[in-house]
């Protein structure tokens, strides 16, 4: 065999060798790419699933500030509180540090899980709660303190449903967007920071009068259409 031959031979070897291992490498780094893509779909999904409902309610962590800012608005209060949205568990778990029998109610699992490791980590899990939950498929009924971190285009249907299912005592917390209707007892803070508070006996007492008022009004109308 000359020495031309056995170069040709030794040639091709090296460009099989070359050509096979990049298809490997190919074959790895598509496969990560692929991994990468199907990992941050698991991740971001319950993210961004929450903003394509009809109304949505982000994920925004609350400052430091607007904690504190609720807690000094509730600082004369006790018993059970509800945090809407609760996020990463920020507001929950400071009440719990506070007395309070706190509840969130969250629609992103992971957050929801993240919340409970960090009251388990924080020690106050046996006097918190975490729900993954639509916040309109649940009463708040047994809660005497409310917060909501809420959007603008929901406030108006939440006011209804509050109106309905709180009890005359208990208060609600509104922080960066107030109620459109409601007359705040007091306002907390400043900026995105402010907080509103709210006195369910006055705002259940205004629905009751507009309730009375659009019935009187109803009725006149029925009235008047029978003459």
């Amino acid at each position: 065999m000359s020495e031309e031959t056995l170069f040709t031979g030794t040639a091709g070897q090296s460009v099989a060798i070359e050509s096979r291992s990049r298809s490997r490498l190919g074959l790895v780094v598509t496969a990560l790419v692929g991994g990468s893509l199907v990992a941050l779909y698991a991740v971001a999904t319950p993210f961004v699933a929450p903003a394509l409902r009809k109304i949505c309610l982000p994920f925004v962590p609350a400052t430091t500030k607007q904690v504190e800012n609720v807690l000094n608005a509730l600082r004369t209060r006790s018993g059970t509180l509800v945090d809407i949205g609760s996020g990463d568990g920020r507001i929950v778990i400071a009440a719990a540090r506070h007395g309070f029998l706190a509840s969130g109610f969250e629609l992103n699992p992971w957050l929801v899980w993240y919340s409970r490791y960090k009251a388990w980590r924080e020690g106050v899990h046996l006097s918190t709660s975490f729900h993954i939950c639509d916040l309109w498929k649940v009463s708040f009924a047994q809660y005497s303190n409310v917060v909501i971190f809420g959007v603008p285009q929901m406030m108006d249907k939440l006011e209804l449903k509050l109106g309905s299912e709180l009890p005359s005592s208990a208060k609600v917390v509104a922080c960066r967007f107030p109620f459109p209707n409601w007359v705040p007892e007091h306002t907390t803070g400043e900026g995105v920071d402010t907080v509103w508070v709210y006195n369910a006996g006055s705002f259940k007492s205004l629905e009751y009068r507009g309730a009375v008022k659009k019935t009187t009004s109803e009725n006149a109308d029925t009235a008047e259409s029978h003459l």
